[in-house]
């Protein structure tokens, strides 16, 4: 058995979306300086680094981050791996997957992972998402789950249908994996995001498991 993380590491100075809370990180009590025990403070924004939405991120009427379903957030995945040359993963390319026998959770696998691997701890507005189509093709197959290797599932400034398509149908959606060192194939997936009550979304530590 092999543990992949793929999430991404917390810290100071990483990318975050334009205009969002940036992360402080910092140890406030230290043992150095007399104290009985180092303690640390951190503040973030719920969608930072590898995290999870809830419907209710883009729907006012949707569920939370504390009524996900775990029977979702773990069981076997199927990775699946873009071309660089993809801008947009539309309909087309969802169609032309070949998925496995009864797996409904998937995660994509792009040229996005190379952000991370290169430490760019600037936004990168070029990011692959999946548009409104593919959106549909995920929901026309029954996906419950769907991750992808940036900050966002859908292109940038383009969220609100992609993200609508998703969240209507209460697909689980996680952003922000590094998937940078995961081959395509059959995993199972552990996603686990903090138990916050009434949120949007919420970090989450992603492991895969290779048997």
């Amino acid at each position: 058995m092999k543990i992949h993380d793929v999430s991404v590491t917390i810290e100071e100075g990483m990318a975050v979306w334009p205009g969002g809370a940036t992360v402080r990180l910092t140890r406030d009590e230290k043992i150095e300086e007399g104290a009985n025990a180092n303690v640390s403070n951190l503040s973030l924004s719920v969608h930072t680094g590898t995290h999870v939405d809830s419907p209710f991120h883009f729907l006012s009427d949707g569920s939370k981050v504390d009524k996900m379903p775990l029977e979702i957030l773990i069981g076997k995945v199927q990775v699946f791996e873009v071309s660089d040359d993809i801008q947009e993963i539309n309909g087309k390319v969802v169609e032309g997957l070949e998925f496995e026998k009864g797996i409904e959770r998937v995660l994509f696998k792009t040229r996005n992972s190379l952000f991370w691997k290169d430490h760019l701890d600037e936004f990168q507005t070029t990011f692959v998402g999946i548009n409104e189509s593919g959106a549909i093709s995920l929901v026309e197959r029954d996906v419950k789950l769907v991750g992808i290797d940036y900050l966002s599932i859908a292109p940038y400034k383009k969220s609100r249908p992609t993200h609508e398509v998703l969240l209507k149908s209460n697909m689980v959606i996680i952003e922000g994996l590094d998937l940078g060192r995961v081959q395509p194939g059959v995993y199972t997936l552990l996603c686990l995001p903090l138990k916050l009550k009434n949120t949007d979304g919420a970090p989450a530590r992603v492991i895969l498991i290779e048997d």
